[in-house]
């Protein structure tokens, strides 16, 4: 009995024990579904094997390069009328088989590739998030694995969308994200690294469902504008591919999403008493042009105090901010309304008006180059700073990975202190709208600067004065500076912001019934309007393009017509600029940098040098002047001026002691005068003013000789010596007194 009863305890137990581990594998089984692309690349999409507490969890893979993505939303809503939506996507050394290069050896604040990635990821996520949806929500790209062959931010869109579309979160996904590229006329979905190199296009689209355009981000290489809107519809439509894909796997593996609590409502009284009280009010303030934006914005303000203070006295129990939120709802329906009711803006423009323009170059005569660019009260002052290559910007390992760039020569920062809105705050590190806004401005430019430049291009744009569009503003001022210092651009670029105002139906989706597209927009049209679509390029194409759209998702008709609209101003606008500076600056600057090469002989480097290169930064200390190695015998000076180079030449000359030395014949034998005795040999000269050189204890006799004293060898004393050149690596003369010795027996 106890025998049995021992075994039926011990089969009981390893029945549990069996169940369970089944019970863990089959739940840590990871749940796939592949996304096929029309040229035959796939992407995989899979949950449940990692992170199954988080909200959402999934993992896209393109070839070997692995990104798992999680979604998390609090249960608690937070106050205001946004979405806190934050995306981090952090770039792993250790996915790349790499140890982080900084003291600590870990990864530490995020670099500017991953800020730009998250904002990309961003922007194709937030607009699907339906309104009043307070709940802070965080998505975290965490990189697996990257095989250096393909991009990892294409899968973080496609994957975060899966989490996003898995979990019970509230989200009116799915989005589908694709890459295309254009090389040799022919369009390539997701291409790899080297091809991405390769490609005169880099066009991110985001998209959801039957075909409604979410993001867009490129930059090209000043691509006509038939083959840039034919590579957006061959985008939107890859897109869905991987729409239908989460779809499917949302069906099979998503929870069921959670319903949320909206903010109390005010009441239907206290609503009426607000829109009586401010509309008519407000239609005054939007229809009178010669307000600007701090009159503008001071009526406004004026007029949500009042408001808050009377509805006060109706309604006490009402808190402040509860009434100052539907009033900034009721303003922002009777500003749209009033575009369709008058068919004109806020400043009595036209749709395709532009503001008036006003640019000038050569600002400060210390400055390689500068310039302004004012439209309406949007203001920009560039700068342009040309120094050797010495100062590119070097990237990180892993960016040099995932993007193939070792160092830029050229590269664009963007300022945007507190007085350009009359506002106060911290002057500090840069924060992730500016790093958006000036990676936008410098891929505008990139295509036209020179990539054989002997210089590196620093170009700063400081905005002075904002009211919409200072990034395409920093495009136009970036161009006339790079003219005005003399840099010989391709052509003059130009940039331009459209914006959109539709009226939609009452659904989740948003359908448009009617719209209307702005030219050249406001701030006010930018934070009341439902897209922020931003062009730069030549007259001849297009070499930049980012779009924030606000709804979930814009027909192809209206992004069709977007671009076109927005050709025609960037054409506008470089006919304005063309009167103020039409080519770059043919005569120098005084103060412009010089490049000169330098030859030098081998056997002079360690003149040039110094001990320690002591030489070389004697030279730079001394004129600014940089001295870089190009090959064996040839060096680059860079100065930053003419008279800074000729000062370096002097000092070179000095130390060289240029005095031609006689040329020597190979096989040629010389009379050699005995200055030092060395251990390991004797230093002769063959002319006057002759560097010593070395005649070698081996080359000295036919008979071993260990010190050159056992050949009773003096200082002054005269031998003849063969020349056999000069060595091809040290660059040292080759003598023998040897060989003659042997030919005279």
């Amino acid at each position: 009995m106890m025998n049995t009863a021992r075994y039926l305890k011990r089969y009981t137990h390893l029945k549990i024990k069996n169940t369970f581990f089944k019970s863990y594998s089959d739940s840590s089984l990871a749940n796939e579904i592949e996304v096929a692309f029309s040229n035959g690349r796939k992407l995989k999409l899979s949950t449940g094997k990692y992170a199954k507490l988080a909200d959402g969890s999934a993992v896209g893979t393109i070839g070997d390069t692995s990104v798992m993505v999680t979604a998390v939303s609090k249960s608690k809503p937070t106050s205001g009328n946004f979405t806190p939506l934050i995306v981090d996507y952090r770039q792993k050394s250790a996915a790349a088989g790499r140890i982080p290069t900084n003291f600590l050896r870990r990864e530490l604040g995020a670099t500017e590739r991953e800020i730009l990635t998250s904002r990309l990821i961003d922007r194709s996520l937030r607009p699907l998030f339906p309104d009043n949806f307070n709940y802070e929500t965080q998505i975290i790209c965490n990189m697996l694995a990257v095989d250096s062959i393909n991009n990892p931010d294409i899968v973080s869109i496609n994957a975060a969308s899966a989490a996003l579309s898995l979990s019970d979160i509230p989200w009116n996904g799915p989005v589908g994200a694709v890459r295309v590229g254009y090389i040799d006329n022919e369009y390539i979905i997701n291409p790899t690294r080297r091809e991405l190199q390769c490609s005169s296009l880099n066009l991110v689209v985001s998209a959801t469902k039957q075909n409604l355009v979410v993001m867009l981000e490129a930059s090209a290489d000043n691509m006509l504008q038939p083959d840039f809107l034919k590579a957006i519809k061959i985008g939107v439509k890859e897109a869905q591919c991987a729409v239908h894909s989460i779809e499917k796997l949302q069906k099979s593996h998503g929870k069921p999403k959670r319903t949320f609590e909206k903010q109390a409502e005010l009441s239907h009284e206290a609503k009426v008493a607000i829109e009586s009280l401010s509309q008519m009010r407000l239609r005054e303030i939007f229809k009178n042009h010669s307000l600007d934006k701090l009159s503008r914005d001071n009526e406004v303000n004026y007029l949500r105090n009042d408001v808050a203070d009377k509805i006060h006295l109706d309604f006490p129990t009402l808190e402040y901010n509860t009434v100052t939120d539907y009033f900034s709802k009721v303003t922002k329906s009777v500003f749209r309304d009033s575009i369709f009711e008058e068919e004109k803006r806020c400043d009595g423009r036209e749709f395709d008006e532009l503001r008036n323009i006003f640019c000038e170059v050569d600002l400060y005569k210390p400055l390689h180059g500068s310039a302004v660019f004012q439209r309406g009260q949007t203001q920009v002052f560039c700068t342009v700073t040309l120094d050797s290559h010495e100062s590119a910007m070097k990237l990180d390992p892993l960016s040099i990975l995932t993007s193939g760039l070792k160092e830029k020569n050229f590269f664009l920062h963007y300022e945007f202190p507190p007085f350009a809105t009359k506002e106060t705050g911290k002057i500090g590190p840069l924060g992730r709208r500016e790093m958006g806004h000036g990676a936008l401005a410098e891929k505008s430019l990139y295509p036209t600067v020179p990539h054989d430049f002997p210089f590196t291009i620093r170009l700063t744009s400081e905005v002075l004065e904002s009211n919409g569009s200072s990034s395409m503003a920093s495009v136009c001022g970036g161009s006339l500076a790079l003219m005005d210092a003399g840099v010989p651009i391709s052509a003059p670029a130009a940039g331009v912001a459209i914006g959109l105002i539709t009226k939609c139906d009452g659904s989740y989706t948003k359908n448009i019934e009617d719209y209307k597209l702005l030219t050249d927009i406001l701030g006010i049209e930018d934070y009341m309007g439902d897209m922020d679509f931003k062009l730069a390029g030549t007259k001849k194409g297009i070499t930049a393009l980012q779009a924030d759209i606000k709804l979930p998702g814009l027909p192809l008709k209206i992004i069709m017509e977007a671009v076109l609209k927005a050709s025609d101003a960037k054409s506008k606008i470089l006919d304005i600029m063309h009167n103020c500076m039409a080519k770059p600056r043919a005569v120098k600057k005084e103060n412009w940098p010089v490049v000169e090469k330098l030859e030098v002989e081998p056997h002079k480097r360690t003149k040039l040098f110094g001990v320690g290169g002591i030489n070389l930064k004697k030279i730079l200390y001394e004129t600014g002047a940089h001295i870089s190695p190009l090959d064996d015998n040839s060096f680059s000076i860079f100065a930053p001026n003419q008279q800074a180079m000729d000062e370096a030449k002097e000092i070179i000359t000095k130390l060289l002691n240029t005095e031609r030395a006689p040329d020597l014949e190979f096989g040629g034998i010389y009379t050699a005068t005995v200055v030092e005795l060395r251990d390991i040999g004797v230093m002769v000269t063959l002319y006057p003013n002759m560097p010593p050189a070395l005649l070698h204890n081996s080359q000295l006799d036919q008979k071993k000789v260990m010190h050159p004293s056992a050949l009773g060898v003096e200082v002054g004393q005269q031998m003849s010596v063969k020349y056999f050149g000069r060595d091809p690596v040290s660059g040292l003369m080759r003598l023998s007194r040897k060989v003659l010795q042997a030919s005279a027996r």
